[in-house]
């Protein structure tokens, strides 16, 4: 299965995971073009190489009308030193739009601190962001994406300002270089195609960050808010690591968090920060392989009596939504003779905290079991033939001196329904055109 890890030991920007991505493509000036065809008003994007703790990758420098957002930690808690840095306290522009999000009454108080420049008197709604992407020349899949990751910035200022989504508003600058970055990490993921996507858990940092609104605690509000049900932690690195940008992007895309799992790694990708802190300052992307030969897999098991089959049901569709291997059920007899269910969920190691609490959430039970255990898996690969019922699809699998090839059920019942046909002469007929029976 491609797999996509994300190391987020240094937390998460837009334009930090831009240049991680960045670096798995094998054609970066093509997508730098397609970014800088699509027309953002006044963006320009650069793609620059730099370093950090000895390790060079890529920075991500997006300006506004040859502007670049800043923004200022507060390490000590009283400095007003201004750095020329992101929100992000470590990327040059992720100044995210949600620090800038406000109300736009203007009669309840003192104007933001950056408003006496008439530059910054130019603010943007969720609405008009929503417009905005959907001008873009880009797939329907990047806009949805887009689109829902805006979605959780915009509700997680919402409940931060206590305002309707439709009364917040972003300032211009942190707009369109958000919305780059927002748009590049999408456009990106349906690049590299990954089947699945993990990442570690979030370092969020520590000590406090000047915005608009003065110096608000790390994480901001709104990170806390749409980081909630992802493991994230704090520690000594005192400054702003995971904005809200950064955090939405994780929340949409990551599966699940944890340890990087068991995989083949084909490529890696370096996203730099500009700040530069004792750790290497960078988000680090690996792409490649899992479910190769030998892997480790987790085996969550409890025992249920006081369920529907409709809401037993729903239970593992929720599972296998989220990303189970497999979710099946067995009839076991329980004390006291009474029949019931023995619900199993196996999952990769790093989501098994996450489908435990499903598991809890979804079902009446009170505890679960918890097996670590390995198992082989053949590398597979799905082709598509054209054969004279149209399209069909062949699950093709092959290693450990073996090789196994077999058409996909839902286009075998797709023709039978469409011809009248059983699945038996639908088999029969399409192996004259050798698809595997």
């Amino acid at each position: 299965m491609k797999t996509l890890y994300l190391e987020c030991n240094m937390g998460a920007a837009g334009d930090m995971l831009t240049g991680a991505l960045l670096e798995l493509l094998p054609d970066r000036e093509a997508f730098l073009r397609e970014m800088r065809a699509l027309g953002l008003p006044g963006v320009e994007i650069a793609a620059e190489q730099a370093v950090t703790c000895g390790i060079t990758g890529t920075h991500m420098k997006v300006t506004v009308n040859g502007e670049e957002e800043e923004s200022a930690d507060e390490p000590d808690g009283h400095s007003h030193e201004h750095h020329p840095h992101g929100e992000d306290g470590h990327g040059a522009h992720d100044h995210d739009p949600a620090a800038h999000a406000h109300s736009h009454d203007h009669d309840h108080g003192a104007a933001p601190e950056h408003d006496h420049d008439p530059a910054h008197h130019h603010h943007t709604s969720a609405a008009q962001i929503g417009a905005l992407i959907d001008g873009l020349n880009v797939s329907d899949t990047v806009k949805e994406n887009a689109k829902a990751v805006y979605g959780l910035i915009a509700e997680a200022e919402s409940r931060v300002h206590g305002q309707p989504v439709t009364e917040i508003h972003f300032h211009e600058v942190g707009t369109m270089d958000a919305v780059a970055d927002v748009v590049g990490v999408c456009l990106l993921m349906e690049k590299i195609g990954a089947e699945k996507i993990v990442a570690s858990p979030v370092h969020v940092g520590s000590g406090s960050v000047r915005c608009a609104h003065g110096v608000l605690p790390v994480p901001a509000p709104a990170t806390a808010l749409i980081l909630q049900g992802v493991p994230t932690y704090g520690g000594q690195i005192r400054g702003e690591l995971c904005t809200p940008t950064g955090a939405a992007l994780l929340k949409h895309f990551v599966s699940a968090f944890g340890d990087q799992p068991v995989m083949t790694v084909e490529r890696i990708g370096y996203g730099l920060g500009k700040k530069q802190f004792e750790r290497a300052n960078c988000v680090r992307a690996f792409l490649g392989e899992t479910g190769n030969g030998a892997a480790q897999v987790v085996k969550l098991e409890c025992n249920l009596d006081d369920m529907t089959g409709e809401d037993l049901g729903f239970a593992m569709e929720r599972l296998f939504e989220a990303g189970a291997y497999d979710v099946y059920t067995q009839p076991i007899g329980m004390k006291k003779s009474r029949p019931g269910v023995m619900l199993t969920c196996v999952c990769g190691p790093e989501a098994s905290d996450a489908m435990a609490e499903l598991i809890m959430k979804h079902t009446t039970t009170l505890g679960i079991r918890k097996m670590e255990m390995g198992r082989y898996v053949l590398p597979r690969k799905i082709t598509e033939t054209e054969t004279a019922f149209g399209p069909v699809r062949v699950k093709r699998a092959e290693g450990m001196g073996t090789r196994k090839a077999k058409a996909e059920y839902e286009d075998l019942a797709r023709i039978a329904r469409e011809r009248n046909l059983s699945l038996k002469e639908v088999r029969r007929m399409l192996a004259e055109d050798g698809i595997p029976e």
